[in-house]
């Protein structure tokens, strides 16, 4: 109770001052603003612009200045409905659009357009709508790097006076007309069986000429073997002939050693004859030193007998 007796002896005004000092308190203390990191505070003063508040704390003055715009300066993506285009070969198609885009000055973005997403989804459109017209359908298909990137640049300039820069364009779908879908798939369809049929082709090809290869290497491997047969069967006769003719050599030279006499040069001469006679020939010419029979005869025999007539020591 003490107090408020305190309190009641001060008076009416004494309260009220300390109700206003808490109430300015209050005011002042809500005035404080934190902004956070990746965030910028458009402060209008009177209604005009009066600055841009970056990362960190700031202080509002009550009743005059106002936060007129919270922006995010995180890149942020921006995904549109699929748009009706008409290629250059009178297809429409429907392609929707995805496109990534900052925020680099808070002042522009919150002053330079009204409503900054709706203008860029237009602005997308009719580029989109432009570049496309000046495509075939096959072109519009395989060229999305390019589309790409004209819409891109396109788009950064148009929109720098907004303070947005476009970061990235990208073609989510490109989605023609059903029966142009039919008509793709067959030719796909087509085209791979084509590349299948050229594919069987060559494969045969391949093996046929694989097996021709092995038909000639095995001939010539033949052909080799019959040749090398053959060579080595001549250089064998032509061995057994040099072998016989080197025995022939040595007997002679073995005889020329002995110095055989006449009676034993004589009987070879005969055993010559009989063997020339025995063989198949019709005519016999016989040398004219061997038409004394007679005397080879008796030849022989003193040879003969003079052998049979050697007794061991």
């Amino acid at each position: 109770m003490g107090i408020f007796e305190a309190l009641a002896n001060l008076g009416g005004g004494v309260i009220a001052l300390i109700v206003l000092g808490i109430i300015i308190l209050i005011i002042l203390i809500s005035n404080i603003k934190i902004v956070p990191q990746a965030h910028a505070y458009v402060i209008e003063s009177l209604g005009a612009y009066k600055e841009t508040w970056e990362t960190g704390l700031h202080f509002k003055v009550p009743f005059f200045q106002r936060i007129a715009k919270v922006v995010s300066k995180k890149e942020q993506v921006a995904d549109f409905p699929p748009q009706p285009v008409i290629t250059k070969d009178n297809v429409t198609i429907q392609i929707d659009t995805v496109i990534f885009y900052q925020i680099t000055d808070p002042k522009l973005y919150t002053y330079g357009v009204e409503r900054p997403l709706s203008a860029i989804e237009n602005l997308s459109a009719t580029t989109l709508r432009n570049i496309i017209g000046d495509l075939e359908l096959d072109a519009t298909l395989t060229s999305r790097d390019v589309i790409n990137s004209k819409i891109r640049i396109i788009l950064d300039e148009a929109t720098d006076p907004w303070g947005i820069k476009v970061n990235r364009v990208e073609l989510k779908n490109i989605i023609p007309p059903r029966e142009i879908q039919d008509a793709m798939e067959k030719q796909m369809k087509a085209e791979r069986e084509r590349r299948e049929s050229i594919l069987r082709a060559e494969g045969e090809k391949h093996s046929q000429i694989l097996v021709a290869e092995g038909h000639k290497a095995s001939a010539i491997l033949k052909a080799e073997a019959v040749k090398e047969a053959k060579i080595r069967e001549a250089e064998g006769e032509a061995q057994a002939i040099l072998e016989v003719q080197r025995a022939l050599a040595d007997s002679i030279k073995m005889l020329n050693e002995a110095a055989p006499s006449d009676k034993v040069v004589a009987l070879k001469s005969l055993e010559a004859f009989q063997k020339a006679a025995d063989g198949k020939s019709t005519k016999i010419i016989i040398p004219s030193n061997i038409q004394n029979l007679a005397g080879l005869a008796t030849s022989v025999k003193e040879l003969i007998g003079s052998d049979t007539d050697v007794k061991p020591e």
